[in-house]
């Protein structure tokens, strides 16, 4: 009646139906007791009491159908990237339930290990060997020692789990936490107590969850960083299937009492329909990703095995024809079973058949990858990783919000005198020409945390692995709004030959307007035939600051450019009280002394073909920045400016804060420490405001020669004015006919005439704003300040995170 499928298994794979087990399975709960006698049933029972009696009955012959998930995690290499101690390290995984308690039914078993490769590191920087724990059904790998910083441990080892889903729905809607445990030990520990201390506590955790649409079938790059005191990057895969149990039984045909007790459970039994649609949709969701994988890595894969012709089981042509996506629900969440019409129409031999047959082929196909994977570990773990980098922005653009807006040519010309405002009309003009709404900062605020509560009520389910220190609390995470302002034009810079040819460096003729020209005339090399490109991003810290203080930020560009060179500016620790005048010299100074150094190594193993040279600055650090490239000594480097990352910088000072405790504090450090800075930040260092520092900073060009310009506000930052570290305009500074408010248009138009620096390239500008969760701050004084949020982008990293792996190509 049905006719055999011309999709299976190959010849030495055949299906077979399995003799009952006259022994528990020790993974699975014990089947219920016996129903004490009772009288007969009525002739048609409800459909739930005929269930639970044939399922009694059939749990006495030893009939099941179960099915596994089976969760390959493939751990390549451990990167030390900010550690804080050195001593030995290990990390051990956990799978579970998401929506169970700890049972031993809820937690995943591990079944397999296989170690791809020895560890390259010596033998004294390892001590024994992996080790599973049955207790606690936990994988730890082998101990190794950490001595230095962005040093890196190749472990090289797969760990395959085992997460029964008998106790669940075949398609539960419970996902799958993997944890992640970064166990430490003292480096002065003996070897007979190292792994007793290892085992004492985990250092950090960093958990991840695999959502219900990902446990079908799932092939991914899952980076393990744990948290902002143990910063690592642990290059890990997660590979997902559905698979037959061995455990699975039936009865054989010769028993007809045990034929009639699986055909009445197969027409009323709905789990056993959704376990072949699930086995269905991984088996196809299993060959796609085999193809696509093979295909993108250019590395042919072994089939000739699946052969077209007849086999020994089945799959009825009914089952054939269902939806390949898995159960399908109706819009109240009821399993959809009975629309199919096939609850009541199959034979028990039929799906018996089709359960095995499709058994054995996602089988076959789950271990043709494990062993494709061993061979090509290395390309596949790279394609991955380059695929969950092009998702990155989609991935997290529920928490981000993107705009453009143009760029005007002035605001206010800075030239026309108090006769030029029209008055109350002008001015209500200026407000609707310009978008400005009575408090830029509080809508700002209030638009982020709109989004915010939408963002509570969304569902996030999708079939991506998600990362529990932002998935795990969706609504706690920052919000950004970026706003790309188009129409700004990069002034177009000179050529970069002159690296090609370190030699030269140092002649003055090098540095003019056609140097590139003539050295590549007097070398005749293109520039493919040049060396390396070097990059360095210099970090500068804010007002009473460390040098580590942006190093988060740091850690996250080292993540998507591990070949950079970073400088943390140390030469202003203790002395950002002074002048920005010297702090700047001697940034200035600092950062030469670096570039030439990092020169000479690159040029001592090969030719440089180019210099990136970027800035990250928090607070009154950017002020610092502006004032070292103002240095006539920065001149010859202006030109190898690449990005821009402003925090929180007062790039127009302290005109029109409306922060009334923080002035009091500027007006208190002015009176009483004489503090230069804030002297200069607030335009008290002369009496004249043409005559003050950042007036005569902004007309230094210092910003047109960076490619790109990242301008990071927040509107909760009582510490600088908004309007400030966006480089806009001020509200009040439009209805401000003084002289404040033209030297305050003066010096925003100054600063966005660099931005717009004519040319036929193109600079990419952006403000960024950042909305953080404070709520679990409580009332304060830091929160009432604004100094919650000046802080938080020190210690937090998440914004950084999204803006980063946003936009890549500002970054490498």
């Amino acid at each position: 009646m049905f006719r055999r499928l011309k999709w299976f298994v190959g010849k030495n794979w055949s299906t077979k139906r399995l003799p009952n087990a006259d022994f528990p399975n020790p993974n699975l709960p014990p089947p219920p007791p016996p129903p004490p006698s009772s009288p007969p049933q009525p002739t048609s029972p409800p459909a739930s009491a005929a269930q639970v009696t044939i399922a009694s009955a059939a749990a006495e012959a030893g009939f099941t159908l179960d099915a596994v998930h089976e969760i390959a995690i493939y751990i390549h290499r451990f990167h030390n990237l900010d550690l804080f101690q050195q001593g030995w390290y290990q990390i051990k995984i956990t799978l579970r339930w998401e929506d169970s308690e700890y049972s031993s039914s809820a937690v995943g078993t591990p079944a397999r290990v296989v170690q791809y490769e020895a560890p390259q590191l010596g033998f004294d920087d390892f001590y024994g060997v992996w080790r599973i724990d049955d207790a606690e059904n936990s994988f730890s790998t082998q101990p190794f020692r950490i001595k230095y910083a962005r040093q890196d441990v190749h472990l090289s080892v797969m760990i395959a789990f085992n997460l029964s889903v008998s106790k669940y729905e075949v398609l539960s809607t419970s996902a799958v936490i993997l944890k992640f445990e970064l166990m430490y030990a003292s480096v002065l520990e003996n070897s007979p107590d190292l792994q007793s201390s290892l085992d004492a506590c985990p250092a950090a955790v960093h958990e991840f969850r695999i959502p219900p649409k990902a446990l079908l079938g799932l092939h991914s790059y899952c980076p393990v960083h744990f948290d902002s005191l143990h910063a690592v990057l642990v290059d890990v895969s997660v590979h997902v299937s559905l698979l037959k149990a061995s455990s699975s039984t039936a009865p054989p045909k010769s028993d007809f009492v045990a034929q009639k007790i699986w055909s009445q459970l197969a027409s009323v039994d709905s789990t056993q329909l959704m376990l072949i649609k699930a086995l269905f949709s991984a088996r196809d969701i299993l060959l796609e990703d085999l193809k696509e994988i093979s295909k993108a890595i250019d590395q042919a894969i072994d089939l000739d095995d699946m052969l077209f012709g007849s086999m020994d089981g089945e799959v009825p042509v009914q089952l054939l024809g269902m939806p390949q996506n898995g159960v399908e629900r109706k819009a109240d969440g009821a399993k959809d079973l009975q629309s199919d019409g096939l609850s009541h129409s199959l034979p028990w031999d039929d799906l018996l058949n089709a359960f095995h047959t499709l058994g054995n082929q996602i089988l076959y196909l789950w271990n043709t990858f494990l062993m494709f994977h061993r061979a090509n570990r290395r390309k596949i773990m790279e394609y991955l990783r380059d695929a969950w980098a092009s998702d990155r922005r989609a991935e997290w653009s529920i928490w981000m919000v993107y705009s453009k807006v143009e760029l005007p040519h002035h605001f206010i010309s800075s030239r026309v005198d108090e006769s030029s405002y029209p008055g109350t009309r002008g001015k209500a003009l200026s407000l609707r020409k310009f978008g400005i709404s009575d408090d830029p900062a509080q809508s700002a605020a209030m638009r982020a945390e709109l989004h915010r509560r939408s963002i509570a009520q969304m569902r996030i389910n999708n079939r991506s692995l998600q990362d529990m220190y932002i998935f795990g609390d969706p609504s706690s995470i920052p919000i950004v709004i970026v706003d790309r302002v188009v129409q700004a034009p990069l002034h177009k810079t000179s050529g970069n030959s002159y690296f090609c040819h370190p030699d030269q460096r140092d002649n003055p003729g090098v540095h003019s307007g056609h140097s590139g020209e003539a050295v590549k005339k007097s070398t005749g090399a293109s520039s493919q035939q040049c060396g390396r490109v070097l990059k360095i991003v210099v970090f500068v810290h804010g007002f009473q600051g460390h040098h580590l203080d942006l190093r988060l930020v740091r850690n996250q560009w080292l993540l998507i450019d591990p070949k950079i060179e970073f400088l943390m500016s140390e030469v202003n620790e203790d002395k950002t009280y002074g002048d920005f005048r010297e702090m700047g010299q001697r940034l200035a100074e600092e950062v030469i002394s670096f570039v030439k150094r990092k020169m000479d190594k690159a040029s001592r193993s090969g030719n440089l073909r180019d210099i990136m040279l970027s800035f990250v600055g928090h607070s009154i650090g950017n002020i610092i920045i502006r004032a070292a490239l103002a240095e006539s000594m920065m001149e010859p480097y202006l030109r190898f400016l690449y990005t821009y990352v402003s925090i929180s910088g007062p790039h127009l000072g302290y005109l029109y804060s409306s922060n009334s405790l923080f002035n009091s504090g500027l007006w208190l450090l002015k009176k009483f420490k004489g503090t230069q800075c804030i002297h200069q930040l607030t335009f008290s260092d002369d009496p004249d405001l043409q005559n003050t520092f950042l007036y005569k900073l902004c007309k230094h060009r210092t910003l047109e020669n960076f490619r790109n310009i990242i301008l990071i506000s927040s509107p909760q930052d009582g510490y600088v004015p908004y309007h400030s570290a966006r480089i806009e305009i001020a509200q009040a500074s439009l209805w401000d006919y003084s002289k404040k408010g033209k030297v305050f248009q003066e010096m925003l138009n100054d600063c966005l005439d660099q931005i717009r620096a004519p040319s036929s390239e193109h600079r990419v500008f952006m403000r960024c704003d950042v909305n953080f969760d404070t709520s679990s701050h409580g009332r304060n004084l830091n929160s009432l300040i604004g100094r919650t949020a000046h802080i938080e982008f020190l210690e937090s990293d998440s914004f950084a995170r999204f803006i980063i792996w946003s936009f890549p190509g500002l970054f490498r």
